[in-house]
This record gives C-alpha cells, sequence and structure tokens, in this order.
C-alpha cells in the first residue's frame, strides 16, 4: 500500500459588509470579526467588502499572533475589499481586475467604483505548495432583468482562466469569495467546469449551518427582505471551493455557516454568512497516481468535454446578448451627442444675428444663451464620455466572446478525438453537479 501524508487546513470565508459610515455598526463588527478570528483555529482567512484600508491594517494589528501573514489587495477607486491573512508565510501575491464591472453612472450600486478583481496568494502549507484565491464578483440586483448578467458572466470567464494559467504548479487550489451567484447559475458552472474546482458544500462528509447552505439569509437583521424575492428564505452566493493535483487528494471533511446571529452579540458579523471549511491534504505516491487514476480520468473525459462544450456555447450566447446592449447604448449616446451638437450649431447661429443685422438687438437675453451653451457643452461632455465607456465595454465582450469562440472549437476538436462509441452525452450532469472539469482530466 502506498504511503500518504496528511495534512488538515481549516479556511474561513467572509463578506464583512464594511462600508464606512454607510454599513450598520461596522466598528463593533470588525471588532466581533476580529475577536472571532483570533479565538478561532483558521489556518486561512479570505475576507470581501473590507473597502477601507483602515479596517485591514486594525485587523491586521489585532491578529499578528493568530494570523501573522496577511495582504490587502488594491484596486479601483475605493480599492477591490478583499484580503488575506493566514498562519502560513505568504510568499507571492498578484492581483487580476475584472475588465468588465457594471456602470460608473450606476452610482447607487456602486461596483463600478469598487474595482472587482481576483486575488491570489501562494502559500507553502507542510512541503505542499497551496495557490489560495479571493475575489467578489458584480452583485445581481434583478433576478428577473438581470442588466449585469453579460458582466458576471464575463468575470466568471475570465476568473477561471486566470486559475487555469496561474495554479499549474500548485499542489492544491483554494478559492473563496462572494460570487454573487446562486449554484446552477451559468457563470459557476462554468467557473467549476472549465477549473475541477469542487463546491465544499456539496463534497462535505459533515455539515452545520443554514438550510441548504444558505449564505444571505431572511433571518439576518441586515438584510432587506424584499431583496431576496422570489426566494424568501435566503440565498447560496458565497462559497469555498478547492482542488488538489495529480499528487495530492484534497477532501472536504466537515463545513459549517454562521446563522445570523451571534451569541452573546446584538447582531451578526456581516449581512452575509461566514463560511468555515475544514480540507485534508493526502499526498500520494508516483505509483498510486499512475495505477489508480489514470483509467478513472480516460473513462470520464469524454463526457467532461460534452458538458463544457454545451457550457460555454451558452456563456458565448449571453456575452452576445451584452454586445447587442452595449451597441444600442453606444449608437443612443452617439445620436444624443450629434442631436446636442446640433442644438449648440443652432445657439451660435441665433447669436450671430446682431453682427449679421447692423442695428439689431440681441435675439433673447444673455442669461438664458448662456445657459443654453453650458447644456450644450454639458450633453457633449457626458455623451463622449459615454461613447468612450461604452466602446470600452464593446470591446472587452468583443475579447471575451473571441476567446469563448477559440474556446468551443477547440473543445470540439478534442472532442472529435474520443473513440465513437464513447457514452458521453449519457454522463452529462445537471448544473448543480460537482465532479472534476475536463481540462482538470489531462494533468
Amino acid at each position: 500500500m502506498a504511503n500518504t501524508e496528511s495534512v488538515n487546513v481549516r479556511v474561513l470565508s467572509l463578506n464583512c459588509w464594511g462600508i464606512r459610515y454607510l454599513s450598520k455598526h461596522c466598528p463593533q463588527r470588525y471588532a466581533m470579526i476580529g475577536d472571532m478570528l483570533c479565538k478561532e483555529e483558521h489556518d486561512i482567512v479570505l475576507l470581501q467588502e473590507v473597502w477601507s484600508e483602515k479596517d485591514y491594517l486594525s485587523m491586521k494589528k489585532k491578529l499578528a499572533c493568530s494570523h501573522p501573514h496577511s495582504h490587502y489587495f488594491k484596486s479601483g477607486v475605493i480599492g477591490s475589499g478583499l484580503a488575506i491573512f493566514s498562519k502560513h508565510r505568504i510568499h507571492d501575491t498578484f492581483l487580476f481586475r475584472y475588465s468588465l464591472n457594471g456602470y460608473p453612472y450606476m452610482a447607487h450600486h456602486g461596483d463600478w467604483f469598487g474595482g472587482k478583481a481576483v486575488g491570489m496568494a501562494v502559500l507553502n502549507i507542510g512541503s505542499l505548495t497551496a495557490n489560495v484565491y479571493v475575489t467578489h464578483l458584480h452583485a445581481e440586483y434583478c433576478r428577473d432583468k438581470d442588466s449585469y448578467l453579460p458582466h458576471r458572466v464575463v468575470q466568471a470567464w475570465e476568473l477561471q482562466q486566470f486559475i487555469r494559467h496561474t495554479s499549474a504548479g500548485a499542489d492544491m487550489v483554494i478559492l473563496g469569495g462572494d460570487l454573487n451567484m446562486h449554484p446552477q447559475d451559468l457563470g459557476n458552472r462554468l467557473l467549476r467546469s472549465y477549473t475541477g474546482l469542487q463546491d465544499s458544500y456539496l463534497e462535505t462528509a459533515k455539515f452545520d449551518g443554514c438550510e441548504d447552505g444558505m449564505t444571505l439569509i431572511a433571518d439576518n437583521p441586515f438584510i432587506n427582505k424584499k431583496e431576496l424575492c422570489p426566494f424568501e428564505k435566503g440565498i447560496r452566493i458565497d462559497y469555498i471551493l478547492f482542488k488538489g493535483s495529480p499528487k495530492t487528494d484534497v477532501y472536504c471533511d466537515f463545513m459549517s455557516t454562521t446563522k445570523g446571529s451571534v451569541p452573546d452579540h446584538p447582531f451578526p458579523y456581516s449581512d452575509h454568512e461566514a463560511l468555515t471549511a475544514g480540507l485534508r491534504l493526502e499526498t500520494n505516491t508516483r505509483a498510486e497516481i499512475g495505477s489508480d487514476r489514470q483509467p478513472k480520468i480516460l473513462d470520464s473525459a469524454a463526457g467532461k468535454v460534452a458538458e463544457l462544450v454545451d457550457i460555454v456555447t451558452e456563456a458565448r450566447t449571453e456575452v452576445k446578448v451584452g454586445l447587442h446592449c452595449a451597441e444600442r447604448m453606444r449608437y443612443t449616446a452617439t445620436r444624443t451627442g450629434v442631436m446636442g451638437l446640433a442644438l449648440l450649431f443652432l445657439e451660435l447661429a441665433i447669436a450671430a444675428v446682431p453682427w449679421l443685422a447692423l442695428g439689431a438687438e440681441q435675439p433673447f437675453p444673455r442669461t438664458s444663451f448662456y445657459l443654453l451653451a453650458a447644456l450644450c457643452f454639458a450633453i457633449l461632455l457626458t455623451t463622449f464620455l459615454l461613447y468612450i465607456f461604452y466602446t470600452m465595454e464593446l470591446k472587452a465582450l468583443q475579447g471575451a466572446e473571441d476567446q469563448m469562440r477559440l474556446a468551443v472549437g477547440s473543445l470540439q476538436e478534442k472532442l472529435r478525438g474520443f473513440p465513437v462509441a464513447q457514452p458521453h452525452n449519457a454522463q452529462r450532469r445537471p448544473p448543480e453537479g460537482h465532479e472534476p472539469g475536463a481540462l482538470a482530466t489531462e494533468k
């Protein structure tokens, strides 16, 4: 029997809802979170919506003994809000900012100003190298008419690309964060199928927490229940995902979530529930890798590739919808700008009347003339900025659509390389499926 080395890792993920002066009881909740992290024995802590660097520095000082290694990922106007604390030394970090992240004129949503991104940290856990990722995707403000869906799909696409291209040499991968996607949503299926990441809630041997693993629950006093419609009890949008490597198996022994109220405290840690996953890493010998895994990998590869073709095609269709919307908005901005320019020329023509007709008086009062001119210039400036923004959005969407088109072609070519008798259609799984992704099988 092959020898195995086992290592246990406890991971926590929490959206802190840390908007200074706007989030309720923000200083008190940060103090509660810090006390909890000092008491609990988490190896890795992944935090989102830590919007103030002062709050991060305060947390860093408080956790200096329990989690001596940390990093704060800076991005956008107010920061990415992402932070990581670790018992294990952080050897390297990198931040990738998503190319699309909402609209600047939707200031009441605020996602564009946050500079949503994915942060990566490379840790050594014993003799193993772990790539740890923390992210926060664009929020879903309306389930029925989600104008941000193409942006979130592109973010999920860029996230899976970033993970695949940066984790090739890692013994294990951990992703935690607020994905703002339900388990069966397109972006979630795209991410898990392409990377092979497994959902801790679906893979755990033991679970203790909210019903169905929900992380945004109606019983939380910070939640407006109307925003959860049509999901009365709550939704699951926060995740801890993981995967191993050819020489390392990763298992989820237990998972838990907070349940709204915190004992001996008047309010919860956040409007989101905190997730904790207990992962077990087992390192196998090379002989075991070659003899036990390879046949199983080959048996299911065709079915996974076929499923992935369908998912990427669906994502590409959604991106095309976003392309049409961006083109329409850019056309509207252009047309409005032309109208503003025409109005400005008309006003200049009226202003030239006194010079063309000697002795004629000003056609209308100077105050009205200046106000109308200011309005024209405001229209021109606004439409010019919107034209630039929508052009940038179009470029990003077109780039993602081109990448997906190439990916579909590559996957279809790969699928044709399998034997015709391979029953890949029968092995397609529903969206909630949680087997490793097709590309992970190549390893």
